[in-house]
């Protein structure tokens, strides 16, 4: 933590490799989560909605009730850290604060409308397929805006603008 605070981030060698692994492992997260979606489901309503609700056509039945929750228990943990961990990384990025602001809520919020949506097609309306679609996107868009803009700062040598944040928001 003292690196970040400090500013020395960016002049250690080892805990710029320790970022870097992050965000490689970070960008690998977010091209496996879209490839999954696609191979799952496409952007389109009926694709989405077949995929909670099943399809007649398709031999597909519907989503379960307990497969549904062996995911929302795995994903509830898993991105609630990731996001978590690299939204701390960002708070060293030299964005306004607002910016930053905006950023992580709207990546907090895009996740667990992404998980939610299944549920809510599957047992409340399919026209949630629409939030699915939605909070997809958003959730894709904003993590690799932290992913590209962490790694910008990291080598760019930007000046640490946690400090910054601080003294503005005082």
């Amino acid at each position: 933590m003292r690196f970040v605070v400090t500013g020395e981030w960016t002049q250690n060698r080892l805990l710029r490799a320790i970022i870097l692994w992050f965000l490689f492992y970070s960008a690998g997260l977010w091209l496996t989560n879209a490839l999954f979606f696609f191979n799952q489901m496409g952007l389109d309503y009926e694709s989405v909605v077949a995929h909670y609700g099943g399809s007649e056509v398709q031999f597909m039945p519907p989503r379960s009730y307990k497969v549904l929750l062996e995911i929302s228990h795995f994903h509830l943990l898993a991105m609630g850290v990731f996001i978590l961990t690299l939204s701390h990384l960002v708070l060293f990025v030299p964005f306004r604060p607002l910016t930053k602001i905006w950023l992580i809520h709207l990546t907090f919020v895009s996740a667990i409308s992404n998980e939610a949506a299944g549920w809510l097609i599957r047992f409340a309306h399919p026209s949630f397929a629409y939030l699915k679609i939605g909070a997809f996107l958003l959730l894709q868009t904003t993590m690799a805006v932290l992913i590209v803009s962490v790694l910008g700062a990291l080598y760019m040598k930007v000046p640490n603008a946690y400090r910054d944040d601080l003294r503005k928001a005082e």
